[in-house]
């Protein structure tokens, strides 16, 4: 995608060097485009686990890279590294996906050739990433035009970020809107604020903003309002973990979503890569690990004062506690459907397999 006119993606190998790693540090955003260079596989983890990056797919990609830059440095530390990464986010299933796909690239090879490999295998992993998610854009854009087609313009709700500063490019839930934009479709979309990290008024605004679409951030909790008022039209989220049975974890709050959708009959979607299903796990709610992040993320708030400083205040009363579950999980009965590289198809176990079928 492109900001000020230039092409990017959200992970790149540096111009210069062609071995350090480059991204975004997306908690300087939007008040800052500044891009940060990874060294070490340790500064890698320290992005994941702080959310210099985040979204499910770049976790993923930056992961692997993370791993390519250990094995420049030792490649005997094969197994601490993929051990470590993988503790720096419990949710998102890319991040354990990408790594088994490193271990298995590099465990039989001798560690003089590993470094090499690891490139190759995170280079082909950013990759496939932006290219299953413009094909995700490609399956879900008839969704839109389908709408415009009867009522001439069409009004979108997302939740958190799931644009391309989630994934290498174009993104998964955003990705059909950007299609429907550039097609000339009169689209316009309802940004959640996303509480407590702010990630869709920090985030999805500002890259929709530099697509050049329409859209309007609001609180969290209008969602419903809007639905009961005929101004949402369809719902499309991304998600962290997508499991056998239908079941989606997403950032907290997409499930209240989801309720208001089926209470209000507005199509509630969800766009997905084939690397964010986990095909071992049934039951959502039970199953999928909710990251507990700090209480410091509801009880504090980032922003740039009048004068432009960015500055970090309290808004919670000295004295209480807050808890921070990052995710919920949408039950598969709430889903419309599915939108995947493959096709759309719906949330259960049967039509899953019928475009997974060796994931059976």
């Amino acid at each position: 995608m492109k900001i000020n006119g230039v092409s990017y993606r959200s992970v790149w190998l540096d111009r210069e060097d062609g071995w350090s790693v480059r991204i975004f540090d997306q908690t300087r955003l939007p008040w800052e485009v500044a891009p940060l260079r990874l060294t070490t596989w340790r500064e890698a983890a320290h992005a994941i686990r702080t959310m210099q990056v985040r979204g499910a797919p770049l976790i993923g990609a930056v992961a692997a890279y993370g791993v390519a830059l250990a094995m420049r440095e030792d490649p005997s530390q094969l197994d601490e590294v993929l051990r470590e990464l993988a503790e720096t986010r419990p949710t998102a299933i890319n991040l354990r996906w990408a790594l088994e796909r490193q271990k298995s690239r590099l465990h039989n090879l001798p560690p003089s050739e590993r470094a090499e490999a690891a490139y190759a295998e995170a280079a082909e992993i950013a990759d496939d990433d932006a290219e299953t998610c413009r094909r995700i854009g490609e399956n879900g854009l008839p969704l839109l035009e389908e709408i415009a087609a009867r009522k001439g313009k069409v009004n979108v709700l997302t939740h958190c970020n799931a644009g391309w500063l989630a994934t290498v490019d174009w993104g998964t839930a955003l990705a059909p809107i950007y299609m429907a934009h550039d097609k000339g479709l009169d689209v316009h979309v309802w940004v959640d604020e996303t509480r407590p990290r702010n990630q869709g008024a920090a985030l999805t605004a500002f890259e929709l903003g530099a697509h050049g679409v329409k859209h309007t951030v609001v609180s969290d909790n209008a969602g419903g309002h809007l639905m009961q008022h005929g101004d949402v039209d369809i719902v499309i989220v991304g998600t962290d973990r997508v499991t056998r049975t239908g079941d989606v974890a997403n950032k907290v709050g997409t499930y209240l979503k989801a309720l208001a959708a089926r209470d209000n009959g507005v199509p509630f979607w969800v766009a997905l890569p084939h690397s964010t299903l986990d095909m071992t796990v049934r039951d959502g709610v039970a199953e999928i690990p909710i990251e507990e992040r700090s209480g410091s993320e509801v009880t504090e708030v980032t922003g740039r004062t009048a004068d432009g400083r960015i500055e970090t205040v309290r808004v919670v009363a000295e004295g209480s506690e807050a808890a921070n579950p990052a995710f919920d999980v949408t039950p598969a009965r709430l889903v419309t459907g599915l939108i995947t590289e493959r096709g759309r198809c719906a949330a259960n176990e049967a039509a899953l397999l019928d475009l997974y079928p060796e994931k059976g």
